[in-house]
């Protein structure tokens, strides 16, 4: 069965407020479900890493065929380029948000993906979608909290680095 899987990440100023927004569809089965969170503190390259694996996350069976279309060259690149097998190598050591590449592996590792890139604010319809979601979780005002990030900005626990 394919899934196709549309997601973008949203920031008001970097960092920022921040959110994403994702589509999931089954054409098969007539399914689409959405799906959409917001974030007090983050950037836009978590955003749009983050609801990638929220997506994956929500599979509920492994060796899904899953077409994911993504407007993020910083997503999409780790993946067609094979930049993600050299960051593993390297345990990831000097990668920014290595917490959501490293969330992503066994994802990535479950499922046959295909990532697609698009562009951007170009009237793809489920991106433009996935960005006015992601825009208005961005503005909700219950936002979680971008632990990992917002413990980094503060110098870590008890002040630590």
């Amino acid at each position: 069965m394919k899934i196709d899987i549309y997601t973008d990440g949203a920031c008001s100023g970097n960092p920022g407020k921040g959110g994403y927004g994702i589509i999931m569809k089954i054409i098969e089965k007539n399914y689409e479900k959405r799906f959409s969170e917001g974030f007090r503190l983050t950037t836009n390259n978590r955003m749009e890493l983050l609801a990638v694996i929220v997506a994956l996350e929500k599979l509920k069976t492994p060796q899904e065929n899953v077409h994911l279309y993504t407007d993020s060259k910083y997503v999409a690149n780790a993946i067609n380029e094979k930049w993600i097998f050299g960051w593993i190598k390297k345990q990831f050591k000097g990668v920014k948000n290595d917490d959501l590449w490293r969330r992503f592996v066994p994802l990535m590792k479950t499922h046959q993906l295909h990532f697609h890139w698009v562009k951007g604010h170009a009237g793809h319809t489920e991106n433009e979608i996935c960005d006015q979601l992601a825009v208005k979780a961005s503005q909700g005002s219950k936002l979680s909290i971008d632990a990992f990030f917002e413990q980094q900005k503060n110098g870590g626990l008890f002040g630590e680095g």
